[in-house]
């Protein structure tokens, strides 16, 4: 694994209109950064980053498998009661999952360590899957990068793939924040695939959901909602009003509830709790577990829920080397042992490896210049060349 300087492509804000991204002639396009790319080789991708995200999903599944029959681990994650049956239904009825994003901690010489997985509502799917594939090709074309090298890169061939997979009939619904951009354009893409893959779809934001007098929820033209894809916290739909009509409302949504406990950061002391020393998993404890105390002094505290590195707090020899600020400071938390990404000249890249249906089919790099990977990350395309 390598960071290797690149030149930009010339023509990079023409890319940019024609993704309808952003661009600033000083900048750039905010949140891309072509200005270096990450080197792998086929052996450090196929063994050290495919291999076990899908040993991990594999391992999640029997997480969720015991969570569903066990109230006290429900209870434990800080998931709300009336949701438990839901959950446990949801997964007993075998509810199809669609896509996640493992975030690993990987210098190239492995074993790769699972931080978190975002497993209900990862974003930069669209940069990963269309706009570092583009620059792939142009790359090569211009001479920029070598001739011969290849990503790993199947994402927007399996999303397309998955979706008639997953059973939807008649029109499927897209609904989010449509504040919060991130999302938003995450949404827009899955759309789009959707629409590629032969399904009628139509966009809906979350506040526009209507209850009709069944109990059923609607759309802005009353038109009874089936499915619903959604980029939008199963924690958020949890805690909301509307929330408490999810489990009688007749809609499937993707993701599936059980999901809800795989993006709950709980995840990881019960992986550890299930499967202590494997080797891809960091030691992790809900904070107040006795257990925690093998952690000794040095150790990352992170909320059960938080996005995009809010409130996470490392602490090394009993001192804090970095807390970052967010709402969700009076959550419950989980202790987890510091393993720090590694540093290229200063910038501290985070391995993001995309699943969809729960085959590993996409990498995305993004780069902080802190250890934690926050707002300000970049995202940096990557190369496979031996």
């Amino acid at each position: 694994m390598r960071r290797i300087p690149v030149t930009k492509r010339p023509d990079l804000a023409r890319a940019a209109a024609e993704h309808g991204l952003q661009f600033h002639a000083d900048s750039g396009i905010p949140g891309w950064d072509e200005s270096a790319y990450y080197q792998f080789t086929m052996g450090q991708v196929e063994a050290d980053l495919e291999a076990p995200a899908e040993e991990i999903e594999r391992l999640c599944f029997d997480v969720v498998a015991r969570a569903v029959a066990d109230e006290a681990v429900l209870r434990r994650l800080g998931i709300a009661e009336p949701f438990w049956d839901y959950i446990a239904d949801s997964w007993r009825n075998k509810e199809k999952n669609f896509y996640g994003r493992m975030d690993l901690s990987y210098d190239g010489e492995g074993p790769a360590k699972l931080l978190e997985y975002n497993a209900d509502t990862p974003t930069t799917l669209y940069e990963s899957a269309v706009f570092q594939w583009e620059w792939l090709e142009q790359s090569v074309e211009s001479g920029l990068i070598p001739r011969g090298c290849d990503q790993l890169n199947d994402l927007h061939e399996s999303l397309v793939r998955t979706f008639p997979l997953l059973g939807i009939e008649g029109l499927a619904h897209f609904a989010c924040n449509q504040d919060i951009e991130d999302d938003k354009g995450t949404l827009d893409y899955l759309e789009e695939c959707a629409s590629e893959a032969g399904l009628e779809t139509r966009f809906l934001a979350m506040d526009d959901i209507g209850i009709n007098d069944r109990g059923h929820f609607t759309d802005l033209d009353d038109r009874a909602i089936g499915t619903l894809i959604k980029l939008y916290p199963w924690e958020w739909i949890m805690t909301e009003e509307f929330g408490r009509h999810v489990p009688a409302s007749g809609v499937r949504f993707i993701e599936p509830p059980w999901k809800a406990i795989l993006s709950n950061k709980g995840l990881l002391p019960m992986l550890w709790e299930m499967f202590e020393g494997h080797p891809n998993l960091l030691p992790a404890y809900f904070e107040g577990d006795p257990g925690a105390a093998a952690l000794g002094n040095t150790y990352v505290r992170k909320p059960l829920v938080s996005r995009q590195g809010a409130n996470i707090e490392i602490v090394q020899d009993s001192k804090t080397l970095f807390c970052s600020d967010g709402p969700y400071g009076g959550d419950d938390h989980i202790l987890q042992g510091f393993h720090p990404l590694p540093e290229f000249d200063g910038n501290y890249p985070l391995v993001g490896c995309w699943l969809v249906a729960s085959k590993a089919v996409g990498l995305c790099i993004r780069e902080d210049r802190s250890l934690v990977t926050g707002t300000d990350a970049r995202f940096i395309p990557h190369i496979i060349l031996d």
